[in-house]
């Protein structure tokens, strides 16, 4: 298995979803990418579902240092506190665990630990767990401050990235999700139209 790269800390969980904070300003994961955190002897997997960049301060708004400088690289290079004045923070919905050997596509018993890491899923894992499509009714099902249809489709085209033949993956996830929501036409096809190779 390939190292993982860790990309934050958990700062928020519950049940279904948790958000970590990045070490590195404008470091998230990209939208749909898996990502894995521990919780005593159980791994969670989620995905990448949002991301923003905020002043660390609540209430506190950036405000814009730019008009005498050439480039956006200048801005942080003549206010080095910026970087110490802001986070990037995502936020994960939970999509399965694994539990000793056994991976499950369902939620785990408890949420992920406050302070876990969390690390982007190496190739290796994203093919694994996208082996079944079973995680798909998670993000179908979802109840997220963005659509479903744009959060499912990243994921696919995501995923789609770690198999030999990404058409057969899309088609064969095209597949499941006619029969999850094969009665939204509408959702379905606002799916099927973003993962198209």
């Amino acid at each position: 298995m390939s190292e993982t790269q860790r990309v934050g800390e958990v700062i928020e969980a519950s049940s279904t979803d948790f958000t970590a904070q990045c070490y590195e300003l404008y470091d998230s994961p990209s939208l749909g990418s898996l990502v894995k955190t521990r919780d005593a002897d159980v791994e969670l997997y989620g995905v990448v579902y949002q991301a923003a960049t905020t002043s660390l301060e609540p209430g506190r708004r950036p405000i814009a240092r730019g008009k005498d400088e050439a480039s956006e690289e200048a801005v942080y290079q003549s206010n080095p506190q910026l970087l110490k004045l802001l986070k990037s923070e995502f936020g994960t919905l939970v999509v399965g665990h694994r539990q000793g050997d056994k991976l499950n596509h369902y939620l785990p018993p408890q949420p992920a630990r406050i302070h876990g890491f969390v690390y982007l899923c190496s190739p290796e894992e994203v093919r694994e767990f996208s082996l079944s499509f079973a995680f798909l009714n998670i993000l179908v099902n979802a109840h997220l401050p963005i659509s479903t249809e744009e959060l499912t489709s990243a994921t696919l085209r995501q995923m789609s990235q770690v198999h030999q033949d990404r058409r057969s993956f899309l088609v064969a996830a095209g597949k499941e999700l006619a029969l999850l929501i094969g009665g939204n036409l509408n959702q379905l096809k606002a799916i099927l139209g973003r993962i198209q190779t």
